[in-house]
């Protein structure tokens, strides 16, 4: 049978501008709310005292010493943010390719969650578990003498990772890595080492991605040669994706993200009815400087973008979205239901 639309003469006419006359309507009916409880804030941590340095490839976006960051930190919990994903400089010095600096437990993250936690105990910490910001390679694994990522090498340093940031007092750790297997190998040492309360968040599907540029300027961990298409998933692939989710959800996920997220949107929305893990989207930082540079130059307003660009994602299906917009929504008043 083919339908058509009912003459306009119709009792059963149907005009759905009606719920859009007011801003109270429009409310009333809205299928997608956003709330600061769905944001994480990433931040970049360094070395040293009273240091504070713009990336500049991310306008607003600082590398702080410890003591400002928590400054900063101070200032995001009075906002309403509840949750940080924390990610360091490493110093060349303390790089190398097995990547030792990363499990150092009086290194940066420790040293950084423990000062976090003391001084603001309520605060979701999420932790960076990857070689690639202590790798003098700026991969996310250890390299072989041909330049070949090894896997199963990488997963065990990436284990002794996870365990000091865990032992630290981080909330959940976040494997960014997209080595096979390694988050099966993390939650059996993790309960091993009874931190059976510590999460783990995992990029599960993480794109061989364009957009990670501005990233890697702010950790100074851009690879030395070649790319990550060797163990970071295939632009073209969405398929792939399920079974990347399924597997680290039967190794012991708690929670698992898609990353970039705005090129990726199909994604998270493909991935939304296989499971019923909550699910995290990186609103990559990309995707962050291409709206501040348009907003610099006036091609776009600024605050209707961004909450445009996170409510999206979040209608997309994702639960959680990890964003450098994060404190700048929380200014703009958006806040908890």
């Amino acid at each position: 049978m083919t339908l058509s639309l009912p003459e306009l003469s119709s009792p059963i006419f149907q005009r759905p501008r009606r719920l859009r006359q007011s801003a109270g309507l429009r409310r009333l009916v809205r299928e997608t709310h956003l709330q600061l409880d769905d944001l994480i804030y990433p931040l970049f941590v360094m070395e040293g005292e009273n240091q504070r340095v713009e990336v500049p490839s991310m306008p607003g976006i600082y590398r702080y010493s410890l003591d400002l960051l928590l400054e900063e930190l101070s200032t995001v919990q009075e906002l309403g943010l509840s949750a940080i994903a924390l990610f360091p400089l490493i110093p060349d010095s303390q790089k190398n390719n097995q990547g030792r600096e990363s499990y150092n437990p009086n290194g940066l993250i420790p040293r950084a969650i423990r000062a976090i936690k003391q001084t603001f105990p309520d605060l979701i910490v999420i932790t960076d578990v990857a070689l690639d910001p202590y790798s003098d390679q700026g991969h996310d694994g250890i390299v072989d003498e041909n330049g070949k990522i090894l896997n199963d090498e990488t997963v065990a340093v990436l284990v002794k990772q996870a365990l000091v940031q865990a032992e630290a007092g981080a909330d959940l750790v976040a494997p960014s890595d997209m080595m096979d297997g390694r988050i099966g190998a993390i939650r059996k040492a993790l309960d091993a080492a009874e931190h059976i309360q510590t999460g783990i968040l995992a990029y599960s599907a993480k794109y061989a991605s364009a957009y990670y540029g501005p990233f890697r300027d702010a950790l100074d961990s851009a690879p030395k040669f070649g790319d990550k298409k060797t163990y970071q998933m295939d632009i073209a692939n969405s398929r792939e994706a399920i079974k990347e989710v399924a597997l680290d959800r039967v190794e012991g996920a708690d929670i698992i993200m898609v990353k970039p997220a705005l090129a990726y949107l199909d994604i998270i929305a493909r991935i939304k009815p296989y499971t019923y893990t909550p699910i995290a989207a990186y609103n990559v930082s990309g995707e962050y400087a291409m709206i501040k540079a348009a907003a610099q130059r006036g091609w776009v307003e600024e605050k209707t973008i961004v909450l445009e660009t996170l409510t999206s994602i979040k209608r997309a299906g994702a639960d959680l979205i990890l964003t450098y917009f994060a404190k700048q929504v929380a200014q703009l008043g958006i806040k908890n239901s």
